[in-house]
């Protein structure tokens, strides 16, 4: 499909299958990108995030790379390669590998954690330029009820 000016009534028609999946995929693009000038990888950030007490780990136990695939399931995408992420955060100093191969946030890998989030504003004013709160509001409550209507889970 081209990008091209559509009417309303154009747009009513449209498939929201194939926008949803275009936006994802420019949205991921973005985002990763622009990681990527901060010197990071969004599954490293991940990794970091799962593995913090002070963010998504429950208790901020170590885990193991597989036990990290499952808590990200939701979220990975196929090209993210967690054992080598989790290997370059090692090597970084942000992570620690214990005997039984489960990865561990260090003390600077928290620190960096906490610099890194600081990104996640300046990303999301990038996307969201141009676009008023509510009419965000209205796409998102619009994408749910797809969603709902599809049989798919909306959390």
């Amino acid at each position: 499909m081209t990008d091209q000016q559509l009417s309303d009534a154009e747009l009513a028609g449209q498939p929201a299958a194939y926008w949803t999946g275009v936006a994802y995929e420019a949205l991921i693009a973005y985002t990763r990108a622009q990681q990527a000038e901060k010197g990071y990888t969004q599954p490293q950030f991940w990794l970091l995030r799962n593995l913090s007490a002070n963010d998504i780990s429950p208790d901020g136990e170590g885990m193991t790379v597989p036990e990290l695939q499952q808590a990200m399931a939701s979220y990975i995408r196929p090209e993210d390669d967690l054992a080598a992420e989790g290997e370059e955060l090692v090597r970084r100093g942000w992570l620690t590998r214990d005997a039984s191969g489960r990865l561990w946030i260090t003390e600077e890998g928290e620190q960096t954690r906490v610099d890194l989030r600081r990104n996640a504003p300046a990303i999301r004013a990038a996307l969201h330029d141009g676009i008023d709160d509510a009419d965000y509001v209205t796409t998102m409550k619009v994408l749910r009820r797809l969603i709902r209507n599809a049989g798919g889970p909306v959390a």
